[in-house]
């Protein structure tokens, strides 16, 4: 056989290949390569590798080689992309110059910790989240769930529609739905209404469940997510009588103390920032903090530590006795007589530099250590100093989340509840074993609803899902760890069909309940005295796309927090 006749065999099985179509298709080269024909080709072509085409492993490697030539041969151009046309804009949008990025302030809640945000946007699309610098609760900075939440707002797998039991719905058909059952619910003063949300650190949010309890008296808020500051909460009420929440500069603290707190890897990235901030050295400062961690596992802290040392997690609550002990703490007695010079030194170090010091427990750690901790602040003189406190943010402070979702369940138990208001959240998977939502506890509740981004768990388990719409498709508020309210304005549109929770819990008011996000959000910070508040804010660009530093944040209004009595 000539090479010409082996190169027209050749163009005859890539005819072959190309012809294929309706549903049997080519998957790919390799399906022919036992052709008698490509045999033939390949013997032609390359008779040095004409002896291994028998091998399996040498001729799959030739052909993953022949991919371009057999490309170059036609089969990658046998599709051809159809005409585009670009429109440019009929009214060009003020201040949007094509390929310069824009940016706007805005915020993120986790946890109950929110991190004020500058999002970069390209012709009205948000592309890129770094930390603003003049928000308190980041300055400049931001952590790895930030940059990932912008994913979650183009995941194409969000939910993206209102569905009742499956069956898509329209924001009207769902009012009425649910006015209708909260209408037979209204002459017990909604005794039968439970709501069941993540930690609210929102104010707004805050002011429209104090307005909707007055309303439906009978009804009931509950709080609960698995990372939550329980322990905290407890433990300042151990130590004051009262709920507390502890605020922490660690750039004025000289020496700190962590016992089994990660402050690394918590969401409060200033408290980073700030630490870094103690470990610079400068003109004026010749010396950096030190960093004592006690722990029950390695962390980023323990590793980060100058000195450390490791405990079981049965032993720490005894440990801490021991060095609220060696502090002159009045009362503190321990058991622990291990690694006794080193607590004995480290309680002379911090000793030495009352009111430049930090003692803070990790949130996993029993209400005990976290009263230890505060005890252990004052004594060191650091309240007012290093530590301040304010009211806790969140609804109801007075009870753990916990304890909020065991009185939920009890309710569920006893056929107390009619309607059950998810609003944000997986409670189904993420509630603990002996707290368990799950689909025998839900059946006894008539009317479900659940609000969230996905079709999870939970949302398969109640009647009515809505889409909730992304943070950076929304207007909202917040505050940071120190009680400054962040307002949080939308980049864009809303992707699909989605409300917020504002909007959500609106639903449920007697009147005006179908307000937007927008004007429930300025109408109630009009009620404070910012006229301007909820007004679109000015973009914040820069001459420069690559320089996003030249970014101009807008202010955020301020708030400030009530303090609690001190230690």
């Amino acid at each position: 056989m000539t090479s010409k006749d082996s190169k027209s065999n050749f163009a005859q099985l890539r005819d072959k290949i190309l012809r294929q179509n309706g549903k049997k298709y080519w998957r790919s080269v390799e399906e022919f390569v036992d052709a008698p024909e490509f045999a033939e080709y390949v013997k032609e072509e390359y008779p040095a590798h004409a002896e291994e085409w028998d091998n399996s492993l040498s001729r799959r490697n030739f052909v993953k080689i022949m991919g371009a030539s057999l490309a170059f041969a036609g089969l990658s151009g046998c599709v051809i992309q159809p005409a585009e046309k670009i429109i440019p804009y009929v009214r060009q949008p003020e201040d949007i110059v094509p390929g310069k990025p824009m940016f706007f302030a805005t915020a993120m809640t986790l946890g109950g910790v929110t991190t004020g945000l500058l999002a970069k946007s390209y012709e009205g699309r948000p592309v890129k989240l770094e930390g603003n610098p003049e928000h308190p609760g980041s300055l400049g900075a931001t952590d790895v769930y930030a940059q990932a939440s912008l994913l979650d707002m183009y995941d194409p797998d969000r939910s993206s529609e209102i569905t009742f039991r499956g069956t898509p719905r329209n924001w009207q058909g769902f009012m009425e739905s649910v006015r209708s059952t909260l209408d037979e619910n209204r002459a017990d003063g909604g005794a039968g209404v439970r709501f069941l949300t993540q930690t609210i650190n929102s104010p707004t949010l805050k002011e429209q469940f104090k307005q909707l309890l007055t309303e439906l008296p009978n009804a009931k808020l509950y709080q609960y997510e698995p990372v939550n500051n329980d322990n905290a909460l407890a433990g300042s009420k151990m130590a004051f009588g009262t709920p507390a929440q502890p605020i922490y500069q660690f750039d004025k603290a000289e020496r700190i103390l962590s016992l089994d707190s990660d402050i690394f890897s918590g969401f409060n990235v200033r408290y980073i920032k700030d630490f870094a901030k103690g470990r610079a050295l400068t003109k004026d400062k010749k010396s950096i903090n030190r960093l004592y961690a006690v722990e029950t596992t390695l962390t980023l802290t323990g590793a980060k530590a100058d000195h450390r040392i490791a405990v079981k997690p049965s032993q720490m609550a005894e440990v801490a006795k021991a060095i609220a002990a060696a502090m002159g703490v009045s009362g503190a007695s321990s058991t622990y007589t291990e690694n006794e010079k080193w607590i004995s030194e480290m309680a002379k170090d911090l000793l030495a530099n009352k009111g430049k010091s930090i003692v803070i427990a990790g949130e996993n750690q029993s209400p005990m250590v976290h009263a230890l901790a505060h005890a252990m602040n004052a004594a060191l003189g650091n309240v007012g100093e290093t530590v301040t406190y304010t009211e806790p943010f969140q609804p109801n402070p007075e009870q753990t989340q916990t304890e909020q979702l065991g009185e939920l369940i009890k309710e569920i138990d006893s056929n107390a509840v009619k309607m059950l208001v998810i609003l944000g959240g997986n409670p189904v998977y993420d509630t603990p074993v002996d707290l368990k939502l799950d689909k025998e506890r839900l059946e006894k509740v008539p009317m479900r609803i659940h609000l969230g981004l996905h079709q999870n768990e939970t949302a398969a388990l109640c009647q009515w899902h809505v889409s909730e719409t992304h943070f950076l498709e929304m207007w909202g508020d917040a505050r940071a760890y120190d009680g400054t309210v962040s307002i949080v304005q939308p980049l864009i549109d809303p992707l699909y069909g989605s409300k917020s929770v504002y909007e959500v819990v609106q639903v449920f008011f007697k009147e005006n309940f179908d307000k937007k996000g927008y004007d429930i959000i300025r109408e109630n910070w009009q009620k404070q005295g910012f006229e301007n508040a909820g007004k679109p804010v000015a973009v914040a660009s820069s001459s420069n796309q690559n320089t996003e530093a030249q970014a101009t944040p807008q202010p955020t209004p301020q708030a400030t927090p009530e303090a609690t009595p001190t230690p």
